[in-house]
Order: C-alpha cells, then structure tokens, then sequence
C-alpha cells in the first residue's frame, strides 16, 4: 500500500471523538476517580492484520486473514507499529524509546499514532450512555457464546452511537496507561474483552492488565488513536 493510498485509507478509518467526562473505576480497590476528555480521533475498527502487515511486514496473529484484527502482539509491539505508521506518514511519532534503557515515555504534543488511554477508550466505547454496553451484547460483540472459538471480520456487529466497532468483544485493546505501579510495575492496561470471554467480562468497565514485553495472547490487539488538530 503506496503512502497516499494508506493515508486515505486512515483518514476514513478516524473518528472525531468529541470531548466530555468519563467516570472510572477499579473494584480491586474500590475506588472512582473522573477523567475530563479533550477532542480525540479514534479508528472505527481494531487494528487489522492487512495494515499491520503494510507497516511491520510480520504476520503474528494466531488466526489468519487480511480483514481480522491483529492479535498475539505486545503492548511494546503495538507502540511500534504507532511509531512506524506515523513515520511513514511523516508524523511526529508519540513514544520515544531508549536504546541505553529501555525505558518507553510518550510525547502527549506529538501528531503521530497513538493508544488510547484507558479514559478515551472507555468514554468513546459508551458514547455517552451510562450502561456497561451500548446495545445486546449478541449484537455488538463477538464473544465466547457466539464467536466459535475465533475472531471475526472486523466491523460486523453493530456499531456504537459514534460509529465505533467491535469496541466490545473480538479482542481486547491494548491502552497506553500503566496499570498501578506500585503494585505492578510496568503493566499496562487492557480493555474490551475477547472472542473467548464469557458475557461477564465483555464490558465498557471491564479492566485488565498485563506485562507490556512479555504478554501476547490471541484475543488481544490494539486499536489507534491520534490526538486532533486545532
């Protein structure tokens, strides 16, 4: 995919995602805390393995095809494709790696691909409703009752208010923040649920995390954010 096609392509794939306030919360710690959202742009869909095999030329996914979501990639490996994609389109890249280190930290001014934080994905998953889903869940998601032990097209379920797919269910999305350092360290959180979760877990609260390095499963992707010009 020469650069203008996938710039084109990309463009059609964001959505404005319009500011507002999203309420949090952790029931390992019961504790809530509100986040103020600012204008953010948001892929429709989850990373599929077409373009990220455009931009890192490896095929990792578990299940195979062109129009699944990528899958069976690190937290690190996804922040790489984010920088790889926004150098190919001559974008500031927002994470900046040390090769001294390895230590990772992110550049919030950068016009580059990025992960959502675990508030935007939450806030842009509901759409301003208040329920833990946005519709059925056998409408909206694929999941252990329905998805036959694999993931699914992306983007044939029904979409939320603000046209956003498979935010539920298929795989779940990497996000960029770190989970609770004291506790965890380096973990970095997941949200959504997967192709193999039973219906108590797929939901917009939902919250899981893991290893950025180490952690790859096959029913865990990532979907791409950028943040919006003014």
């Amino acid at each position: 995919m020469n650069i203008d096609v996938l710039a084109t392509t990309l463009k059609n794939l964001l959505v404005e995602i319009p500011s507002g306030e999203i309420e949090l919360r952790d029931d390992r710690i019961k504790q809530k805390w509100s986040v103020n959202i600012k204008p953010f742009l948001l892929a429709k869909f989850p990373v599929t393995q077409d373009i990220y095999f455009d931009i890192i030329n490896e095929t990792p996914s578990t299940f195979k095809g062109d129009k699944l979501p990528v899958e069976t990639v690190t937290w690190k490996e996804a922040i790489i494709f984010c920088n790889l994609l926004s150098e190919k389109l001559e974008l500031k890249s927002c994470y900046i790696l040390s090769e001294q280190n390895g230590e990772i930290s992110f550049d919030q001014t950068a016009n580059g691909f990025r992960l959502p934080t675990e508030a935007e994905w939450e806030y842009a998953c509901k759409a301003e409703t208040t329920e833990i889903r946005y519709d059925k869940l056998d409408l909206i998601a694929w999941y252990k009752d329905n998805s036959e032990q694999t993931t699914h097209n992306v983007g044939q379920k029904k979409p939320n208010a603000w046209g956003l797919y498979d935010m539920l269910g298929n795989v779940w999305e990497w996000c960029s923040d770190l989970y609770d350092t004291e506790v965890y360290g380096s973990y970095r959180i997941f949200r959504g649920g997967g192709w193999c979760d039973e219906e108590r877990s797929v939901m917009a609260t939902t919250r899981r995390r893991s290893h950025p390095l180490k952690f790859k499963i096959d029913d865990l992707g990532f979907r791409i954010a950028r943040n919006k010009n003014e």
